[in-house]
């Protein structure tokens, strides 16, 4: 990287937007991502947005993919844009009863990647079934239950696994409380940036204790998604011109799912094809305690019956 590559993407505005992927996408390997014929692929939240984007790409390399959605009618609708080989799959990853029955109807089927996208910004403090605080459990313990549960399947075929990030990460340090919405006054970006740490935390937990599967986390950068719309609508309103679109942030996303070999090493964080780094300020930095804690929290498999998650 040049000194002005480096300059620019000390930016946030210059680096995260479509300027920086263009940018970025001029150091990409020029050949083609090799065909993921013959492949299986899951993808969470595949009925919009960067998910929807993924599947995309995916499918158009060949893979089959197989999108995981809370609301199938939406889901229908989706899978109506993908050329390719896709079924559709009911999963709501706040309920661990779903998650679990997702998990064991797979079986035995191969499964050779898993792209945990599907994600949630609140704007207020909902509960689950279980008394979960919403964000917390779609986005970092329902994540980890459906990567728990899928691992026999992931271990077989040697696969892959990508989470997807968001750059918000870079400004939460690791608190439990806050991930579990255990705090007086709810902020729903705050918890989705502390779910979002989270996930690069797992990702290397993972990574350490499977190694016969590849972890990635990723962040996509500033893209103009559904969700983005919904929930930052004033951030969208000031930035619109710079965001990328949904192909844009999706394509690291297809590349770790498709490159060979596979990116590494596994538990790595990435950005437009590229190591980044999992901090940009040293008050970000969780300590071992919390790690193992965080490990504890979504690592341990869950009593059946229990309505609440406890460190």
């Amino acid at each position: 990287m040049g000194l002005l590559d480096a300059a620019l993407d000390a930016s946030v505005v210059l680096s995260f937007g479509t300027q920086g992927f263009r940018r970025h996408a001029r150091r990409f390997d020029a050949a083609p991502l090799p065909r993921l014929d013959g492949k299986t692929v899951v993808v969470t939240g595949a009925n919009s947005g960067l998910g929807l984007a993924a599947t995309r790409q995916l499918a158009a390399l060949g893979a089959h993919v197989v999108m995981a959605c809370r609301d199938l009618d939406r889901a229908r609708s989706a899978q109506a844009q993908v050329s390719g080989a896709t079924e559709l799959e009911q999963l709501d990853l706040a309920s661990a009863e779903s998650v679990e029955r997702f998990c064991r109807a797979w079986g035995e089927r191969p499964l050779h990647a898993l792209v945990n996208n599907a994600g949630l910004m609140a704007a207020t403090r909902e509960q689950t079934p279980e008394g979960l605080e919403v964000s917390f459990a779609i986005n970092a313990l329902g994540t980890a239950r459906l990567t728990l549960g899928l691992m026999p399947a992931l271990r077989r075929s040697r696969a892959r696994v990508v989470l997807v990030s968001s750059g918000g990460m870079y400004l939460a340090k690791l608190d439990l409380e806050v991930l579990q919405g255990r705090v007086r006054k709810f902020d729903g970006v705050t918890a989705y940036a502390q779910a979002k740490r989270a996930q690069v935390i797992l990702t290397e937990l993972l990574a350490a204790r499977e190694p016969a599967v590849t972890f990635s986390a990723m962040h996509p950068g500033w893209a103009d998604t559904r969700g983005v719309q919904t929930s930052l609508p004033t951030f969208r309103t000031l930035t619109q011109p710079l965001l990328r679109s949904a192909d844009e942030g999706a394509d690291t996303v297809t590349w770790l799912v498709a490159a060979e070999p596979a990116p590494g090493p596994s538990g790595a964080f990435w950005f437009d094809r590229a190591p980044a780094k999992t901090h940009a300020f040293p008050w970000t930095r969780e300590s071992e305690a919390d790690r193992q804690a965080l490990a504890r929290l979504l690592l341990v498999p869950p009593q059946r019956g229990e309505g609440t998650v406890r460190t």
